[in-house]
């Protein structure tokens, strides 16, 4: 499953030029928490979320212009200007239509962002959010009873993907008479739990051997060892 199959691609923007108090208008009235921002010829110069505006001087993000003064004015004219330029993130990451789901569910963990552009070219054809990813999830058909256990194994590795956002290599997945048994290691419990819940609640899995180990446990365990 890529970008493209999940995709929102009524996308709504707003304009570098525009005013903060115009995008929070576009927000709420949408029901979304983040704006591409494009330029007058349609390119993707920035984006425009709520993080962005919670650092408004309206909202207590002011600074006084103290210490490094180029680090500080900038940090002053972000959190106090009404306009979306000043304000917007720039450089925001992108995938394009072709990217897999997991690779967004990746990036999305890793920059701690909730929704990323999707491009064709230089130009916004779509948006993913987490949203997004979620009801990919949800709305994912069940398998049939008589899939392999190698399809099995493949449409484990997606959903454990999607859910935990991990690379693609960290968690090895087997299935054996439709019996799985996940390996690997991970940082938090939290994933390792992520991973057993969306393998068992895949349709035609008989059992399932959670083998993940959490870092600090075998790091742990492995200093035991030694002494």
């Amino acid at each position: 499953m890529n970008a493209q199959d999940v995709m929102t691609v009524d996308v709504v923007s707003v304009g570098p030029g525009h005013g903060i108090r115009h995008a929070i208008e576009l927000m709420l009235a949408n029901n979304v928490s983040g704006l591409p921002v494009m330029d007058d010829g349609g390119k993707l110069v920035g984006i425009l979320t709520e993080g962005d505006l919670l650092r408004h001087a309206e909202l207590g993000g002011g600074h006084p212009l103290t210490g490094e003064a180029a680090e500080t004015a900038h940090d002053y004219a972000r959190a106090a200007s009404w306009m979306v330029s000043d304000v917007m993130s720039v450089r925001p990451v992108t995938v394009d239509e072709h990217t897999p789901v997991t690779r967004i569910a990746y990036l999305m963990q890793k920059y701690g962002i909730k929704r990323v552009p999707v491009m064709r070219g230089d130009r916004v054809v779509g948006l993913v959010s987490r949203a997004d990813l979620m009801l990919a999830i949800l709305e994912a058909a069940p398998d049939d009873a008589g899939r392999s256990d190698d399809a099995i194994r493949r449409a484990i590795e997606t959903r454990i993907r999607v859910a935990t956002g991990l690379a693609p290599d960290a968690i090895r997945v087997t299935v054996r008479d439709r019996q799985v048994t996940l390996e690997g290691t991970v940082e938090h419990a939290d994933q390792r739990e992520a991973a057993r819940v969306a393998a068992i609640s895949l349709a035609n899995v008989r059992s399932v051997a959670n083998e993940i180990v959490v870092k600090a446990r075998a790091e742990a365990e492995t200093k035991t060892d030694r002494d």
